[in-house]
């Protein structure tokens, strides 16, 4: 057996795990060994936070849906942090005319996590709703995110983002891949504590949340994460609905892509405990669900590297190589014929060959600038 045989092999099982064994894991471990959460309709005092950098076009109709949300107004306010807005962000949410909203009006670009530090410090509820500007909220997701943490092993609880609007075939590929990511979440969940939340909308105890390091991307993985080496579950509700829309060409996914998965790589820069199994208590989860992704790429490269030197001589090899050369062939049909881009296979191999593209791309970005900030 040659070393590129086993190279082969080495690269190929771990894209299987990546993609299809650590899923069917954690659908295992939830079907044999279930971890229900004991929820309860509660309604403790709840901070909205969030963090906003000229958001002048969104904040009225932001504040206008949370005002909508199906809960006790009293039992709710709401701090804005303005991350050195240069448009009306702050002027607009001061005349809003709503005496729960504070806004906390920064002169000089922060970075996200500074500002949520800063609101976080002005937060008065038991209870902490992170948010983006962006985002509509299905009035009762705040009811059904606080339901969860009525069980005591509960820290974190995330939302569920919906895409609305996947018109292009690209769009419609990623609304697909997301759909596979979110019964990933929901398998973790359900065995134990998702890797990660939604930072469109999330809910936490106010007593769990540490100040995070300047600079941080991430905040919606490292936040949980901390949660879960604290010893509460992180978990996934469905019922907890954030709308938001779908990218509709590669063009509009890569830059928030790329800055995303490289955010995965300062992670390790930021809490190199993460690493660690005697301190991570979700290590399988993290490597399995966050790192192994950003190598996905350089997997397949490696895969159809030897797959096309040992296509000759070794029948798996062939078969990979066929295989990729039919995806490889699809992504092309569809970029060609933009009619066939609604296929299914065409949109599926598309949404993956870019998702994998922007992979490589994010860890050449972070290794050209560790300095990765802001927004």
């Amino acid at each position: 057996m040659t070393a590129a045989y086993v190279i082969f092999w080495v690269c190929g099982l771990l894209l299987v795990h990546i993609f299809v064994g650590y899923p069917a894991c954690m659908w295992l471990q939830a079907r044999w060994f279930p971890r229900p959460v004991h929820t309860q309709s509660i309604t403790p005092s709840v901070t909205v936070v969030m963090a906003v950098y000229n958001g002048g076009a969104l904040i009225e109709a932001k504040l206008a849906n949370l005002g909508a949300l199906d809960y006790p107004r009293d039992a709710i306010d709401i701090v804005i942090a303005c991350d050195g807005c240069r448009d009306d962000t702050a002027r607009l949410a001061h005349a809003f005319g709503d005496a729960r909203v504070r806004v906390l009006a920064f002169s000089e670009r922060r970075g996200k996590a500074a500002c949520l530090n800063s609101a976080v410090e002005q937060a008065r509820g038991e209870v902490l709703l992170l948010t983006d500007v962006r985002q509509k909220l299905a009035p009762g997701a705040l009811r059904a995110l606080v339901a969860n943490l009525a069980d005591p092993g509960v820290g974190a609880v995330s939302g569920e983002l919906m895409l609305s609007d996947p018109d292009s075939g690209f769009a419609q590929g990623v609304d697909a891949y997301w759909r596979y990511e979110k019964l990933i979440r929901h398998a973790e969940s359900r065995s134990g504590s998702t890797i990660g939340v939604s930072g469109a909308l999330y809910a936490m105890r106010r007593s769990l949340y540490r100040p995070l390091p300047d600079g941080t991307v991430l905040d919606d993985v490292l936040v949980p994460m901390r949660v879960v080496a604290d010893g509460s579950r992180v978990v996934f509700e469905p019922e907890a609905i954030a709308w938001d829309r779908a990218s509709q060409a590669p063009q509009e996914e890569r830059r928030r892509k790329i800055r995303t998965l490289a955010g995965n790589c300062q992670l390790i820069q930021l809490a190199p405990w993460l690493l660690l199994p005697w301190r991570n208590p979700a290590w399988f989860r993290f490597v399995s669900h966050k790192l192994l992704r950003l190598l996905a790429p350089w997997l397949l490269l490696g895969v159809a590297v030897t797959s096309a030197c040992l296509a000759g001589r070794y029948l798996p090899c062939a078969l990979a190589l066929a295989a990729l050369l039919v995806a490889a062939l699809l992504v092309l049909i569809g970029r060609l014929q933009s009619v066939t881009a609604r296929w299914l296979p065409v949109r599926l191999a598309t949404a993956f060959f870019y998702l994998n593209l922007f992979a490589a791309q994010a860890v050449v970005t972070f290794a050209r600038n560790k300095g990765l900030h802001l927004w």
